[in-house]
């Protein structure tokens, strides 16, 4: 940590590293209500097999798969229209492209000392998993896709009808 700030900063680059197109993991990308202490390739497709199980709950439909035998209940959430989800990779400044992600090698953590991240693949939805209840707008990762609507009310322009017909007088002191 920098004494000087308190914080630690950083870079991420989003753009597509020269002629490497960009993978698309939509439809792929699932959170656990786990840890998995595993980095490196599996045949996950093999094993993990989510299902549609014709059942909607607050309007989510319920999709189920097991994961070492337990049994999770998920859904799947599209991102709003102008968002985009991306998984990130800590750059290597001696070997281009990021390595640890997606089954291309390794990371050696203790190599990479900068906090340099790029985008090493995207994805327009994401899969929201638990293990012992069904989804819900409640859930907490739910909710956090509620930021999207105050992020947009707090940058979206505001005109002058808006401001004419807000509750509130300019003329206070």
């Amino acid at each position: 940590m920098d004494a000087n700030n308190g914080g630690i900063t950083g870079s991420i680059d989003l753009s597509p590293r020269g002629s490497d197109e960009v993978i698309d993991l939509t439809g792929h990308v699932h959170h656990l209500p786990c840890c998995v202490k595993f980095t490196g390739t599996s045949s996950v497709s093999h094993y993990f097999k989510p299902r549609n199980t014709g059942v909607e709950v607050d309007g989510l439909i319920v999709e189920e798969a097991f994961f070492r035998g337990r049994k999770l209940q998920g859904t799947t959430v599209s991102m709003p229209e102008t968002y985009a989800g991306f998984v990130l990779g800590k750059k290597n400044p001696g070997k281009g492209k990021a390595q640890k992600i997606l089954g291309k090698g390794e990371a050696f953590e203790s190599e990479w000392n900068s906090n340099s991240w790029e985008m090493l693949a995207k994805c327009r939805n994401m899969t929201f998993w638990n293990h012992d209840s069904l989804p819900s707008q409640d859930d907490a990762s739910m909710r956090s896709f509620h930021w999207f609507a105050v992020s947009k009310a707090l940058h979206e322009p505001v005109s002058a009808e808006d401001l004419a017909s807000a509750p509130f007088s300019q003329e206070q002191n």
